[in-house]
């Protein structure tokens, strides 16, 4: 499928869509039986993909491309680019989700603690019913497993395939092992979303969201794990931002 709101943004595909877009694109995607590799950026992947190469291929190439970060959202149109607005990760996943039980597609849920991934299933299955379920598997293999865990994804029926693992794991899961999964119509990497689909971990209020500081509300709840994390990385996106702003004037 092809998007016409497509631009480049600091070297990267950036699809400029808004929700409801992306969930239409994707929509007619599977109606179609295309194949949707999907990936968010926000600031600290894309610092990452800076130096590594693997990572920068795995999202480079996906068909769908959102900007998940409200910094995202913000740098671009520093440079002069048009994005309506951010395109959550977690708020994507819970929309497709919904539009799966609307349109009897299923679901596969790869990702997170075993216990983080079967409650996750049991409150899907509760609000939408069994039908809506492919399978499911924990976050937590060795490479050896992974052949077996996609023919497992591939076969599983679904339609839509969700990935709860960091970067730049799920990223480069999903680019090696696509043509083992091209039965699927689209799969996309979610990060930490089961984790509060489950009740484990918290989202900022909807203001500070609005606001691009739900980084922040992350912080304050891990400071000691994600001080490094954020303090490093936004300096350093700040820094290409500002790069890229002085060579294009």
């Amino acid at each position: 499928m092809n998007n016409n709101k497509r631009i480049d943004f600091l070297g990267i595909p950036l699809d400029a869509l808004t929700m409801e877009e992306t969930i239409d694109f994707i929509d007619r995607g599977i109606q179609n039986g295309d194949r949707i590799n999907h990936v968010v950026i926000n600031a600290g992947k894309v610092v990452a993909m800076q130096k590594n190469e693997a990572l920068f291929k795995s999202v480079v190439t996906c068909d769908l491309i959102n900007a998940d970060g409200q910094s995202i959202v913000w740098a671009a149109r520093f440079l002069g680019h048009s994005i309506p607005e951010r395109v959550a990760g977690v708020d994507l996943m819970q929309n497709l989700v919904e539009l799966a039980a609307a349109k009897d597609y299923k679901c596969f849920f790869f990702g997170a603690r075993q216990d983080v991934v079967e409650k996750v299933v049991e409150i899907y299955q509760e609000k939408y019913g069994t039908p809506i379920i492919a399978g499911y598997r924990n976050g937590y293999f060795n490479v050896e497993e992974e052949p077996a865990i996609a023919r497992q994804i591939g076969e599983s029926g679904a339609q839509l395939l969700f990935v709860a693992m960091p970067s730049p794991k799920k990223e480069n899961f999903m680019y090696t092992y696509r043509n083992v999964m091209s039965d699927l119509n689209f799969n996309m990497g979610v990060g930490g979303s089961f984790d509060v689909v489950a009740g484990v971990t918290r989202r900022a209020p909807r203001w500070m969201q609005n606001l691009g500081l739900e980084w922040f509300y992350r912080f304050i709840q891990e400071p000691g794990r994600m001080w490094k994390r954020y303090l490093i990385g936004n300096i350093k996106f700040v820094s290409i931002i500002l790069n890229a702003k002085i060579k294009k004037n």
